[in-house]
């Protein structure tokens, strides 16, 4: 968040991660997004290395910006908190800065504040540009899931949504 209180991307983290031992890997998802996980080219690294780094920038960003937990940003949420909760748990992370179940679903507010709750649609829908080409790439549709939610709260603020009214004593 800038100094006026408008929301925007902070950093960003991009790994390519091994599959964890019996995985389901799916060969049709595996065609569809161009991934061979046994390329040796991708320099995959452990869901471990993985989510060590991201762990540690986000309890930074924590520490920085005074709050005590850190809350996913998702476009269906519920699927990516599962994910992250049970990576987490087979990497035997024990300080993980996720709330335990407290999500911000972009695909939801989407559907509230742009009516579109398809990540595409939803971007245009808000104005933002969106590449077919590089959808489903996990760093592109990330990417702009972030901004999206930013827009997303940015617009709720223009709309006189934040800050909220201080209650008056009467």
């Amino acid at each position: 968040m800038d100094e006026q209180g408008w929301l925007m991307p902070d950093m960003t983290l991009h790994f390519h991660v091994e599959p964890f031992a019996g995985a389901n890997l799916q060969p049709e998802a595996l065609a569809f997004n161009g991934i061979d996980p046994s390329n040796p080219l991708r320099g995959a690294v452990s869901e471990y290395e993985a989510l060590h780094a991201i762990f540690k920038m986000v309890r930074k960003g924590i520490k920085d910006s005074g709050c005590s937990r850190a809350i996913m940003v998702a476009h269906n949420a519920t699927f990516d908190h599962s994910f992250m909760m049970a990576a987490a748990e087979r990497a035997s992370l024990k300080r993980n800065p996720f709330h335990p179940f407290v999500t911000f679903d972009t695909a939801a507010l989407s559907g509230l504040a742009l009516g579109q709750t398809v990540l595409s649609k939803a971007c245009l829908a808000a104005g933002m540009e969106f590449d077919g080409e590089k959808a489903h790439s996990a760093l592109y549709d990330t990417e702009r899931t972030a901004v999206l939610f930013c827009e997303i709260v940015n617009r709720w603020k223009r709309l006189g949504g934040w800050p909220l009214p201080l209650p008056t004593d009467k």
